[in-house]
């Protein structure tokens, strides 16, 4: 018989879902006593080589609030040709042509994609440029564009607008000559003023934008890649930095709110409700017009959190809901926004972080343009799968359905509320609640939600022995080879009774879900809730846990004992509350906003190593070996590689280092200590080679100034305050105050066991 863990891998791997428990508590009560709720992480698009899509439509319940796709749940009476829901129970005939899709529906199929209607629908990217950089980096973007042009499938559609003081839109269709709509970067414009300005609306149809399929209404701004390749290639080429010149003093005028504006407009009028990228590239804030987050006086330095703080940042507010409106508007209309900030200082992503988050876009984030890490980061953009696809889909919406136990409460990832009702919509809403309907304009094969479920089965109605609850996921979504596409979900969970069966449900918990699921409702309420509240909030919840499943002997701390299916758990969250998710100190508001984007939407593998970075040591007795995150690992000996998502750390200690600068690798005798430098750095390669978006590369040694990004993320277990109780040779002291995982765990145990409590 499989162990829990072997069942939970093989559903992530076959559904791309993990639950937090894996045998459902039968009542509304039971459930809320788990203190982790009854919740899933699901991975919409999870590539699945073995799965080409059936060439037919789905068969659906013909009740009409249920309409549930046919599953390997459903009973099938094939005497009678009737199939039972087993979602609302339903009886549905079969009619002759689905009767045949049925008879050949795979029967073991919890996924199953299949081939939507609809008419092809092309790629759309977008390009809003800013123009006010230095000469060099304006340089090294324009030769980006230029390459990205060369992935893009020769039928996408393509267009640009640039912006500095003004903002231009190309025409891209005009041969030999370069024509463009010149817009002042201060006015703000309705989306109806934007496409009459740029002549999208038919006069003779009263004002209402031109039905997409006619070509005259794209034909000037979005073009096909294989007309204007070598066009809108010299275009790019030719782009100069922004003409108005800069006073000493000063920050360029930038007028961001208004490009953007104009790039939602345009794709507005042109392709609602169709699939379409806006890629943003920008070299600072923006200093002017609607949606500016700083002044152009170099003097007023752009807010800190200690200004948030004090309620002294100018422009938050009304930045904010600025980009807000606009990314809403993008949202309903299926069109996703990525942002590309590269500069020394912030740029806006706190205020402007909703047009990604919202939308679906990605968000990278480096000092300059002509650094590799924008420069891999960009191409993996626009990276192929094992059949030469993009691992990019447009316009996606997820659906939801449940059996009568359960209700949805809500979803935390790069979604927006479709506002659909229906029975299995919880009144106790969590992240984006009241709906079972989300879209997300964008998705990778890595996109992963988070979705938080309600047992509403009361306490005296039990449910028969043997009985499941159902889930079913519906993601429909527009595939980059230009198909709809359906992707049907349908897992299913027992029921248990928690008084007699609460064994069993605690060894079905997954805590590596329990605690990204957990730690997205953590940076959720961030987002709205001071700080310190939330640390408290996570806290009770984790003493909670300990109490309900830990064994113990009350008021004796040393007596407690938490079971393998929750070991883990309490380090997780100990790491968590160190995490820059909820601690802002040491990052700015645009870095914080800039990690929490990347956690609440990346899949579980990576959501973990974000939480509790991966540590490798490397010396001469053997291969490399993980070890603890911890301060006891750094010796002097050793070479370390810390992998935090974000950063991959490569620290050598110090006789290594000492070494290293005696140059000992460049003889020939001591090839041995070469091949052991060299180790860290080739795994290393293979990280950067492949995550998306690149990590920052950091090299570094006992003493150096970037030791710091390894020594803030270690478990402070040995202190400059407990130094002289350790002996030598087991580690390096860290200069900190903050507590040590065993004083945490300490803490833990004597408030889990307290009678007070």
């Amino acid at each position: 018989m499989a162990t829990y863990q072997e069942f939970i891998q093989q559903n992530e791997d076959r559904d791309g879902v993990r639950f937090s428990w894996n045998l459902w508590p039968s009542s509304r009560l039971e459930a809320t006593r788990l203190v982790v709720p009854v919740s899933c992480l699901f991975t919409p698009l999870k590539e699945r080589p073995d799965l080409p899509p059936v060439q037919y439509e789905p068969v659906l319940c013909s009740r009409a609030n249920c309409k549930a796709v046919l599953n390997p749940l459903c009973q099938v009476d094939y005497r009678a040709k009737i199939w039972a829901c087993n979602f609302c129970f339903q009886r549905n005939p079969v009619s002759t042509p689905q009767w045949t899709k049925l008879s050949c529906r795979p029967k073991h199929y919890s996924t199953i994609e299949y081939r939507g209607r609809g008419p092809p629908t092309p790629l759309i990217f977008l390009y809003v440029v800013d123009t006010c950089l230095e000469e060099e980096d304006l340089q090294a973007l324009k030769e980006s564009l230029q390459m990205s042009l060369s992935l893009l499938p020769p039928n996408a559609l393509v267009g640009l607008i640039t912006f500095g003081r003004m903002v231009q839109v190309h025409e891209l269709s005009c041969e030999g000559i370069a024509k463009s709509y010149v817009f002042r970067g201060t006015k703000e414009l309705s989306s109806k003023q934007i496409q009459e300005m740029l002549g999208l609306t038919n006069p003779a149809a009263s004002g209402r934008p031109v039905a997409p399929q006619d070509p005259a209404a794209t034909c000037r701004f979005l073009q096909p890649v294989h007309k204007v390749d070598m066009n809108l290639t010299d275009l790019l080429g030719e782009l100069q930095r922004d003409p108005w010149p800069v006073l000493q003093g000063k920050r360029p005028l930038r007028s961001t709110g208004i490009a953007l504006s104009i790039a939602v407009g345009l794709l507005e009028g042109t392709f609602p409700n169709t699939g379409a990228r806006v890629m943003m590239f920008m070299g600072g804030p923006p200093t002017q017009g609607p949606g500016m987050v700083v002044g152009d006086e170099l003097k007023t330095p752009i807010r800190s959190w200690h200004d948030i703080t004090k309620d002294n940042a100018r422009h938050l507010k009304k930045a904010t809901k600025y980009y807000e409106a606009l990314a809403n508007r993008a949202a309903v209309n299926g069109h996703s926004i990525d942002i590309y900030a590269c500069a020394l200082d912030q740029t806006g992503l706190l205020e402007m972080k909703c047009l990604s988050n919202l939308t679906g876009g990605h968000i990278a984030m480096g000092d300059s343009f002509n650094t590799s890490l924008f420069k891999q980061t960009f191409q993996r953009v626009f990276s192929k799968d094992y059949s030469g696809e993009f691992r990019m889909a447009f316009g996606g919406t997820l659906e939801v359905k449940t059996s009568r136990e359960l209700k949805v409460s809500g979803a935390i990832g790069p979604c927006v509320s479709l506002n659909a009702k229906g029975p299995c919509i919880s009144e106790n809403e969590v992240g984006v609640g009241g709906t079972n309907q989300w879209k997300i304009c964008s998705l990778s094969p890595s996109t992963t939600l988070a979705l938080y479920f309600e047992v509403v089965n009361q306490h005296n109605a039990p449910i028969p022995q043997g009985g499941r609850g159902a889930v079913q996921f519906v993601t429909q979504y527009q595939h980059s080879n230009t198909q709809r596409r359906i992707r049907v979900t349908t897992v299913a969970r027992n029921w248990a009774d928690a008084q007699s069966q609460i064994q069993h449900i605690e060894s079905s918990f997954d805590q590596e879900a329990s605690a990204v699921i957990m730690a997205r409702l953590g940076v959720f309420r961030a987002e709205s809730e001071e700080g310190p509240d939330v640390l408290r909030w996570l806290d009770r919840q984790l003493i909670r846990l300990c109490q309900k499943f830990g064994q113990f002997n009350k008021d004796d701390p040393t007596s407690f004992k938490l079971s393998e299916s929750l070991s883990l758990y309490p380090q997780f969250m100990f790491h968590l509350r160190r995490s820059p998710f909820l601690q802002v100190f040491n990052n700015s508001p645009d870095e914080c906003s800039y990690y929490r984007h990347h956690f609440v939407r990346q899949d579980l593998t990576q959501s973990l190593i974000m939480i509790q970075p991966i540590l490798y040591s490397y010396s001469f007795h053997g291969p490399p070996e993980p070890v603890l995150l911890d301060s006891g690992s750094i010796l002097p000996d050793r070479i370390l590689l810390m992998d935090t998502f974000f950063q991959l750390v490569i620290y050598h200690g110090e006789t290594i280092a000492q070494w290293r600068k005696a140059g000992y690798q460049e003889q020939p005798e001591y090839e041995n200590f070469k091949h052991l430098l060299v180790a860290p750095v080739d795994d290393a390669q293979e990280i950067l080679q492949t995550r998306f978006p690149m990590p920052r590369y950091i090299d570094t040694e006992h003493g150096g100034s970037q030791a710091r990004f390894l020594l803030s993320k270690v478990n402070p277990s040995q202190t400059h305050n407990n130094l002289y109780s350790w002996g030598q040779e087991t580690g390096a002291p860290i200069l900190t105050d903050d507590v040590s995982l065993q004083v945490f765990m300490d803490h833990l145990k004597k408030l889990a066991v307290s009678s007070a409590a």
